[in-house]
């Protein structure tokens, strides 16, 4: 676990002629001064103004049917206006990285926020509280079709010759990447070999038939009745239900906890930290929790404990040194995934 993250998971916020004269000047006077006013606090009282939130694919309905409606309710948000962007995590971060606008990012994992912090777009100090700046968590888990005909328990079985998978290309998904990493680890924590962890994943990418851009795309690719298994996020399983998208999902005994960065940049506008304040409130958090996320904030975790059992195997990525230790070994452009999927025509970029 990360040092002060959620260490509750493991069990698991306006004569006649000179009066109109001398009336039309105080008020213009009176008005001039209102407007000097806002300018020098940067804003209105309320915290009106705008906000850029570019984020990963899957929390866009979250964001805009329940999170940014919320917050507008509030005293702070107020007549803030919102401009949205969803994607890919990695296609999001490069876009950013490039010039498109952003007061808010939240990304599916925190290489693609560090390309920001080493853009000078992010301040090195985004993590730094109390919940390291991870707003969300999830686990990886595998949707099957209603009835789970082919019986998929594990990830053992996604290397199955009569088993079709569907998941995102690592190459541009932060979700692809958090299965990647769960399917690995499921193997290690199983006693194997490095050596023959990397080769199950090939095995999986060699079985998986389509590789969207994103882990919403590859959702309604197994909608449309594509594959056997579709390997993601829990809060993607249980949005899909809340939508009546025909499927079950089985979350193994040994997978990985998923978590999930969120910052505001260094240019942000004035309602960008409130907003983020926000989603770390009681509300926020119970947002989250019913659109299937795993809250973050221990308290209300605690409420919505037994819609979210925490696998008996759960690990983490620190249990693999973190993500600086795998993003570039794994998954830069000579890392053994990519390579992997080089060989096996799957693009890359």
């Amino acid at each position: 676990m990360k040092k002060g993250h959620k260490a509750f998971m493991t069990h698991p916020n306006h004569k006649a002629g000179a009066r109109k004269i001398a009336v039309r000047l105080a008020l213009g006077l009176l008005a001039l001064g209102a407007v000097i006013g806002v300018a020098a606090c940067g804003g209105s009282a309320s915290g009106a103004g705008s906000i850029d939130l570019v984020a990963y694919s899957t929390p866009q309905q979250v964001y805009e049917d329940k999170l940014e409606p919320a917050f507008q309710d509030t005293e702070q948000g107020d007549g803030v206006d919102f401009s949205n962007s969803f994607g890919s995590s990695g296609d999001q971060s490069r876009a950013v990285e490039a010039g498109q606008p952003a007061d808010v990012v939240e990304f599916s994992l925190e290489p693609d926020m560090t390309r920001l912090v080493d853009a000078g777009i992010v301040s090195p100090d985004w993590n730094q509280n109390e919940h390291a700046g991870i707003v969300t968590d999830s686990v990886v888990t595998l949707m099957v079709r209603p009835g789970n005909p082919k019986n998929i328990q594990s990830f053992d079985d996604l290397a199955r010759d009569d088993v079709e998978v569907i998941n995102p290309n690592p190459a541009t998904s932060g979700g692809a990447r958090w299965n990647i990493m769960a399917i690995y680890g499921s193997q290690v924590e199983a006693g194997k070999s490095e050596a023959e962890a990397q080769d199950f994943v090939k095995q999986v990418l060699a079985n998986t038939s389509v590789q969207d851009d994103s882990a919403r795309d590859s959702l309604n690719t197994f909608a449309s009745g594509k594959g056997d298994v579709l390997v993601g996020y829990e809060n993607e399983a249980i949005q899909a239900d809340q939508e009546g998208i025909e499927l079950e999902y089985v979350t193994p005994d040994g997978t990985i906890l998923i978590e999930n960065p969120i910052a505001v940049t260094k240019d942000a506008g004035e309602s960008a930290q409130p907003f983020v304040d926000f989603l770390y409130s009681d509300e926020g958090q119970q947002a989250f929790a019913d659109a299937g996320y795993r809250p973050v904030v221990k308290s209300v975790f605690e409420k919505n404990a037994d819609k979210f059992p925490v696998p008996p195997g759960l690990f983490t990525i620190a249990d693999f040194g973190g993500w600086s230790e795998v993003a570039d070994p794994f998954f830069g452009d000579d890392g053994w995934v990519i390579q992997a999927e080089k060989e096996l025509g799957n693009p890359t970029e």
